[in-house]
């Protein structure tokens, strides 16, 4: 490939605010000796051994979201609290430092993802104990986000799936009652998405906590769901620590709840 030929190859595939690994880059038909030239003459700028940006701007972490997105061999997505303050739905704010990304996928994230400095930390989520890949290559249970103009736009779950998401959470790293103020703002949740996603949902825990938080809350959706279509497993769950047993659903919840 000609000098001005891998120029416009670099801009194209390597937009500004984004990064890419040394093997991608040669995977899009960039010669090793372009790309360490690039360097040298400050067109690229190393974020990390063998990670790339343009030099003329650094990376976000929109950007490298993007990144991911487009270099994985599987599928990666914002989920969780992250991607349902994307859809709009707020929860506590972070106010110590950086803002947590939440990033799903069946496999793990980079080593490289969380030392470049973007102003956010990524936090890893494995999807085999909750989605099937299938579920994951659904369209329809995601959304796009333009986070600029004329850039890949990041794939990030709908309201639904996010849900969901952070009821996998539940108790570790998100509170009982985080859970259900969240569920408390969710009012126009799809019935046909949340079906879907409740056949697919490979997690018990996941689906019996939802549908106490759900009849606890009453949403308006709700009455269009039936339990006795999902498979909810047998035997107790204990999710809260010394909390009481919910019959109906056969998990333990916090006693004051």
């Amino acid at each position: 490939m000609l000098n001005h030929e891998a120029g416009k190859t670099l801009k194209q595939k390597l937009p500004l605010g984004m990064v890419a690994t040394k093997r991608w880059l040669q995977e899009q038909g960039l010669s090793l000796h372009y790309i360490d030239n690039s360097v040298r003459r400050g067109a690229l700028v190393v974020a990390y051994p063998g990670v790339y940006h343009r030099g003329e701007a650094r990376p976000n972490w929109q950007g490298v979201v993007a990144s991911l997105q487009q270099m994985a061999k599987v599928p990666v997505h914002v989920g969780g609290l992250s991607a349902l303050a994307v859809n709009g739905v707020s929860h506590f704010v972070n106010k110590r430092g950086n803002p947590i990304i939440n990033l799903y996928s069946p496999d793990k994230l980079p080593a490289w993802v969380n030392k470049i400095d973007v102003g956010a930390t990524f936090a890893w989520h494995g999807t085999k104990r909750l989605w099937p890949e299938s579920l994951l290559l659904d369209q329809s249970m995601f959304r796009h986000y333009e986070w600029a103009k004329g850039l890949p736009e990041i794939t990030y779950s709908c309201a639904e799936k996010a849900y969901l998401e952070v009821l996998n959470e539940v108790p570790k790293h998100v509170s009982f009652e985080h859970a259900d103020a969240l569920l408390q703002g969710l009012h126009n949740l799809s019935p046909r998405k949340l079906d879907t996603l409740l056949k697919n949902c490979l997690n018990v825990k996941v689906k019996r906590l939802f549908f106490w938080l759900a009849e606890r809350n009453q949403q308006p959706w709700f009455k269009h769901l039936v339990p006795t279509d999902y498979d909810l497993g047998s035997g107790k769950r204990a999710i809260a620590v010394n909390g009481r047993l919910e019959s109906k659903w056969q998990i333990t919840v916090p006693k004051e709840m």
